[in-house]
């Protein structure tokens, strides 16, 4: 199998054990080899934040690396965006996140499920690449219920990312699909669970050869020199979205909290809160939606 085949998995355990085995630990061991390989911002989200006014304040909820905390680089400092994620690992880089030398990143350890902040204490929050994580529909719903939670209900704006089944020629990942049924169902399409597998880079190690007889005559062979070990490969859990239901989700989410999903201009009835759609595409083997809040 190569490390770039996708492998079907099915969450047999408790969900946040499956996370804490399949995401978090996995993430804190390869922090340092992911985050070299993650450093260019992805176009649409270099364009949301580089449209936000001055001076607004927002989350990106799975910084990760904390690749995005320093932009818009057009307009560097113009926005504060504070950094949360699970891994402290990942964190302890996010903190000097951007070019050197750079400012101390504001960054805070915890989890997308929780409720650590005020009711719409932020102007804006991003979530890339980290709800495709979670091992359930529900605790999808709930992270996307604490995005639009913790944005003004007023003019907050969200920008979701997860990576799709659908990948393109590009993709580094192959995906085992069933293409005729995907494209002969009539019902509603659900996204697959897999494990991606993530391999370190080749290293020597000095491996240290003994038999059972030498373990018991408590003696070794030191003339064992290095030997080229395989890289370790760590297999992390998605969940990757099929057509329409990053779009489903937010709008179960948004049913959850009582909000309405379309244009003010569609209800008179004060004291309404809603959402508006405003992007919902597939771009580079990943779908996206772009919100917009608004109340009466």
């Amino acid at each position: 199998m190569s490390s770039k085949d996708v492998i079907r998995a099915a969450v047999l355990d408790d969900p946040q054990s499956h996370e804490d085995v399949h995401v978090h630990a996995i993430y804190d061991k390869i922090a340092t080899h992911f985050s070299s390989t993650r450093y260019k911002p992805w176009p649409i989200v270099a364009q949301f934040l580089s449209g936000l006014p001055t001076g607004w304040i927002g989350l990106d909820s799975g910084t990760g690396n904390g690749k995005y905390l320093p932009l818009p680089y057009d307009r560097p400092g113009s926005v504060l965006t504070i950094g949360l994620d699970r891994s402290r690992n990942l964190l302890h880089i996010a903190r000097t996140a951007g070019q050197n030398p750079s400012p101390t990143r504001e960054v805070v350890w915890g989890d997308v499920l929780g409720n650590g902040w005020r009711s719409g204490a932020f102007d804006y929050a991003i979530s890339i690449a980290t709800i495709h994580h979670l091992a359930s529909y529900e605790r999808r719903q709930i992270a996307v219920e604490r995005l639009l939670e913790c944005v003004s209900p007023s003019h907050g704006r969200i920008l979701i990312y997860v990576w799709a089944i659908e990948q393109d020629q590009l993709s580094k990942r192959n995906v085992p699909l069933d293409h005729e049924a995907l494209s002969e169902s009539t019902e509603p399409i659900v996204g697959q669970d897999v494990f991606v597998p993530w391999a370190m880079t080749p290293q020597n190690v000095k491996a240290k050869i003994t038999s059972n007889s030498k373990l018991q005559a408590g003696s070794s062979d030191s003339s064992d020199g290095p030997e080229t070990c395989p890289p370790p490969v760590y297999n992390r859990y998605y969940h990757m979205f099929a057509k329409g239901e990053l779009t489903m989700l937010v709008r179960d989410a948004a049913k959850a909290l009582k909000i309405e999903v379309g244009v003010p201009e569609e209800y008179t009835e004060p004291g309404t809160r809603g959402i508006t759609v405003t992007q919902d595409g597939w771009e580079r083997s990943n779908y996206y939606v772009e919100l917009r809040c608004w109340e009466i």
